[in-house]
């Protein structure tokens, strides 16, 4: 019986480890979360990795290899990401809202836009509140976050942006049926809209509203905005 806790120890300490993995794949900067996967990994000999035994048991492994990142920073992450370049893009630039975040996540898979980008400050994707406002879309899509939109566009390849912002814009009715695939739409902060510097940047578009109201909710107006764009290939 003396034995048995190093035996549980065996299988713990890997799936703690592999816990810390998934956090880190979403959360690189985290120092404090990288510095336990590194003890942990000093205590179990490599990294950790999940498995399933050839007799069907879960088990947990490590890998010793070059590959493993507890050397320096977890930075495997910071390689472009495979885009399909055939692929329609949404962009949020700096969201500040958890529920607005993840609401227009739900709403972007539901008009089939699969590929979303958020500009830093902007909210965590996966912020447990942004997954629950996106009840579980935000599973079902490709999210990356990107430190500057300039850092977005050299990953996004060729294709037209369509930019919802209130000057140098046209109606929202003219430039959804117009579009042709690949394009991305971009929505800025709640707040403060787009920056500056994107006032002059691809093609503007306003949803026109009554003047009772200063603007949209920022969540409603991706919904409007996305449908628009994705209603001549949805069926009912």
């Amino acid at each position: 019986m003396a034995e048995r806790p190093m035996t549980n120890n065996r299988f713990a300490l890997p799936f703690a480890a592999w816990e810390l993995r998934l956090y880190l794949d979403t959360h690189p900067d985290d120092e404090r979360a990288l510095a336990a996967y590194k003890k942990l990994c000093a205590t179990i000999g490599g990294c950790s990795y999940p498995c399933v035994t050839p007799q069907g048991m879960m088990a947990a492994g490590t890998d010793t290899s070059s590959s493993c990142p507890c050397g320096g920073r977890w930075n495997w992450i910071d390689d472009p990401w495979p885009w399909d370049p055939a692929a329609n893009h949404v962009v949020l630039h700096n969201p500040s809202d958890v529920g607005n975040a993840g609401t227009i996540l739900r709403s972007a898979l539901g008009f089939g836009f699969k590929n979303v980008a958020i500009i830093r400050p902007g909210v965590d994707p996966f912020d447990p509140r942004v997954i629950r406002a996106s009840m579980g879309a935000a599973f079902h899509l490709n999210i990356v976050r990107y430190n500057t939109f300039d850092d977005y566009l050299a990953a996004a390849g060729a294709r037209e942006f369509y930019l919802f912002r209130l000057r140098n814009a046209e109606k929202l009715t003219d430039q959804g049926q117009k579009a042709q695939t690949p394009f991305s739409l971009v929505f800025g902060n709640e707040a403060s809209g787009l920056p500056k510097e994107l006032e002059d940047f691809g093609n503007g578009v306003i949803i026109a509203h009554s003047h009772e109201i200063d603007s949209l909710n920022l969540a409603v107006a991706a919904g409007i905005g996305l449908h628009a764009f994705s209603s001549k290939n949805l069926e009912p």
